[in-house]
């Protein structure tokens, strides 16, 4: 009797253990399948070159007395779409323009139709802001946005006032008129919050 009860017992023990088993893995599985393609909270290495692929923008709606954000909807596409024709008018455009960041100083470039331009930039709020300070050659233009990156990309978007002085000066380096890129202000008329920025990918 007492055999059956030891052999009964042992069997339970590794049913019981299979079963956690089980468990954790399908646990872990489903945590990894969450964390693929997520916007990380978590610090994340700016450190590397980041090349521009395109405009980010972000906007509110208060209809009806509630404020929502329309960040990825169709409002938000249509109007980086029309923000992405005017920048490149100005030789703003994927291929032509990338940031790098060095950690290790703090520093950064805004590499640009063969020109390179030096500042510093802090990371804040738990990897949440970025600020860009710029030199000299820049009229010394400090910006602080929001921040958002992944382990291949990076997404920055500054107040519309802050944006434009920047996409206006670059401008300006290229040898093109601001006043190409002066409708980018007025894209988002009936919206609030209206934020521009940049989308990078590693």
């Amino acid at each position: 009797m007492k055999k059956t009860l030891a052999i009964i017992a042992l069997v339970a023990a590794f049913c019981t253990q299979a079963s956690a088993q089980s468990s954790l893995g399908s646990v872990l599985g489903s945590l990894g399948e969450k964390l693929s393609g997520v916007i990380y909270t978590a610090p994340i290495s700016l450190d590397g070159t980041y090349e521009y692929t395109g405009s980010a923008v972000s906007v509110t709606s208060s209809e009806g007395g509630i404020l929502s954000s329309l960040a990825g909807t169709a409002v938000t596409t249509g109007i980086e779409t029309k923000v992405d024709e005017y920048l490149a008018m100005v030789g703003i455009k994927p291929g032509a323009m990338s940031f790098t960041f060095n950690q290790a100083d703090d520093s950064f470039t805004l590499n640009i139709a063969g020109m390179a331009i030096p500042g510093n930039y802090r990371v804040g709020d738990g990897e949440k802001t970025i600020t860009l300070n710029f030199g000299k050659s820049m009229q010394f233009l400090s910006m602080t946005g929001t921040l958002e990156t992944t382990s291949t990309s990076a997404r920055m978007l500054f107040t519309v006032d802050k944006a434009m002085a920047l996409i206006k000066k670059v401008a300006g380096k290229l040898g093109e008129s601001s006043s190409k890129v002066a409708g980018i202000a007025k894209l988002a008329e009936g919206y609030d919050n209206y934020r521009i920025g940049f989308r990078m990918a590693k």
